[in-house]
C-alpha cells in the first residue's frame, strides 16, 4: 500500500472517531439538559451529628428555593455550597449532580476541641479558633472551660474572637488542650477547668480534693511538670486531702495550702 494512501486512511479513521466522540458528547449534553433534579443525597464526611439530612433540606428549601424538578444543569451548585457553608457547625460542603438526577452534597462539619460556658451561654471552638454556638442536635464530648472566660460572644455568635488579645488567649488555650490530649494523662485526669476573676485557670482533678491553680494558659509544660512532682513527691508524704489548693503558676514553685 502506498504511503500516501495509508496516511489518508489513518486520517479518515481519526476524523470519524472524532466525529463519533463529538456526537456522544452532544448526546450526553442533550440528555443532561433534559434531566431534572429528582432528589437530594447527603453524605457526611465525619462522625459528628451537629446537622442532619433534614437540616440540610430545610436550609436549602428556605434559602435556595425549589430545586426538585429544576433542570439538572441549571442547579446553582455554587449557591448551594454558599448557603450551607454559612451555617455555624459546617466547615465546608461539596455539591455536585449525577446522571441519576440527584443533587449530591458532601458535608464536612466543624470539629470542636473545647467548649466554653459563661452562665447560660455556651460555645464551641475548633482547632482554628473559630467559635460557634452549641447545637441542639448533638453534644460533643470535649473539655469544658467555664467561669470568667475572657471571650466576648453573644448568643448565636460565630466567628473568630473579637480582639487580638482574645485571639491570643484562645490560641494558648487550644495549644494547652492539645498538649493535654497528646500526653493523655492530663486529659484523662482533669475533669474541669475554671477561669477565675483575674485570669487564673483552675484545674479540677477527677480524683482528690486538691484544686490546682494553674495561672494563665502559658508555660504549660513546666506547670504540668510541677503538678506531676506534687503527685509523685508531696502527695505520698502528706496523704490525700491534706491540701486544698496546689499553686503551680509561679516558675519553679509548688505552693500548697491546707
Amino acid at each position: 500500500m502506498r504511503k500516501g494512501l495509508r496516511i489518508a486512511i489513518i486520517a479518515g479513521a481519526a476524523a470519524l472517531l472524532a466525529l463519533a466522540v463529538i456526537a456522544i458528547i452532544g448526546m450526553n449534553g442533550s440528555r443532561k439538559r433534559q434531566l431534572t433534579c429528582g432528589g437530594i443525597n447527603v453524605e457526611f464526611a465525619d462522625g459528628y451529628n451537629f446537622v442532619t439530612v433534614e437540616d440540610i433540606e430545610g436550609y436549602l428549601g428556605k434559602e435556595y428555593g425549589a430545586y426538585i424538578g429544576q433542570r439538572l444543569d441549571s442547579v446553582d451548585l455554587a449557591k448551594v455550597e454558599s448557603i450551607l457553608d454559612n451555617k455555624s457547625a459546617i466547615l465546608k460542603t461539596e455539591a455536585y449532580t449525577t446522571p441519576d438526577g440527584n443533587l449530591n452534597i458532601k458535608v464536612f462539619q466543624r470539629e470542636p476541641v473545647v467548649r466554653f460556658q459563661k452562665g447560660d451561654n455556651g460555645f464551641y471552638a475548633d482547632e482554628r479558633g473559630f467559635l460557634f454556638p452549641l447545637q441542639s442536635n448533638y453534644t460533643s464530648r470535649v473539655p469544658i472551660i467555664d467561669g470568667n472566660v475572657p471571650l466576648t460572644f453573644e448568643s448565636g455568635y460565630k466567628g473568630e474572637p473579637v480582639t487580638e488579645e482574645e485571639k491570643l488567649w484562645l490560641g494558648s488555650v487550644i495549644r494547652l488542650l492539645s498538649h493535654m490530649k497528646k500526653t493523655k494523662v492530663w486529659a484523662e485526669n482533669i475533669s474541669q477547668i475554671t477561669v477565675r476573676p483575674g485570669g487564673d485557670l483552675v484545674m479540677v482533678p477527677r480524683q482528690g480534693k486538691e484544686l490546682f491553680i494553674f495561672g494563665g494558659p502559658d508555660n504549660f509544660v513546666d506547670k504540668f511538670s510541677r503538678m506531676e512532682k506534687y503527685y509523685t513527691s508531696i502527695l505520698p508524704e502528706k496523704g490525700e486531702g491534706y491540701y486544698s489548693t496546689v499553686n503551680v503558676k509561679y516558675n519553679g514553685q509548688i505552693v500548697c495550702r491546707k
